[in-house]
C-alpha cells in the first residue's frame, strides 16, 4: 500500500460525517427493529431484552454491510485509505519487536518495515493532530537512518508490501 497525501480538511469532515450518520443510522434502526419484534411477538412478563439486544445487533450489521458496499464511493475515498492503512501499521506493530531485532542485525525488509510504520504514523498522527509524539518518532527515525547508512540499505517506501511481513 503506497503512502499517499490525504487533504486533511475533506478527510475530517467526510469523517465527521460517516460517523455521526452510522451512529444515528444505528440508533434509529435498532430502535425501529426493536419496537418491530415487541410488537410481534409481546411478552406478557414485560422483559423485551432480547428483542433490544437482536435489534441492535442487526442494526450494526446493516450499517456495517452499508459501510462496507459503499466503501468505494468517492465521498469515502480519504476515510476508507486511512482506515486500510491504520490496518497496515496495526499488523507491524504487532511484529515490532521481531522488526527491531532483525533491523538491528541489518535485515533491509525490517528496515523498510519499520520506515513504512514510521512514515505512515507520522501521516496519521499529523490527520488526526497528534502532534505530542512526534518528537519521539523523530528519534526512531534518525536511528533507523543510522542503522540503513551503516548497513548500506536504501529504504524506498514504493518497495514496501505487506507481504514482507511474513518472514517476521
Amino acid at each position: 500500500m503506497k503512502l499517499i497525501e490525504v487533504d486533511k480538511e475533506r478527510y475530517r469532515k467526510h469523517l465527521n460525517r460517516v460517523l455521526v450518520a452510522c451512529a444515528l443510522c444505528l440508533a434509529i434502526s435498532s430502535l425501529l427493529l426493536s419496537q418491530f419484534l415487541i410488537y410481534l411477538f409481546p411478552d406478557p412478563s414485560g422483559s423485551h431484552f432480547h428483542w433490544n439486544a437482536i435489534g441492535v445487533l442487526v442494526s450494526a450489521a446493516l450499517v456495517g454491510l452499508t459501510l462496507s458496499k459503499c466503501r468505494h464511493h468517492s465521498y469515502l475515498t480519504e476515510v476508507y485509505y486511512v482506515w486500510q492503512l491504520k490496518q497496515v501499521l496495526n499488523k507491524i506493530t504487532r511484529k515490532m519487536r521481531k522488526l527491531e531485532a532483525a533491523a538491528q542485525q541489518g535485515n533491509a525488509d525490517a528496515m523498510l518495515a519499520l520506515q513504512y510504520s514510521y512514515s505512515g504514523s507520522r501521516l496519521l498522527w499529523q490527520l488526526d493532530d497528534n502532534t505530542i509524539i512526534m518528537d519521539e518518532l523523530a528519534v526512531k527515525q534518525t536511528t533507523l537512518n543510522n542503522l540503513a547508512e551503516q548497513h548500506n540499505v536504501k529504504l524506498n517506501l514504493d518497495d514496501f508490501n505487506e507481504q514482507l511481513l511474513k518472514q517476521f
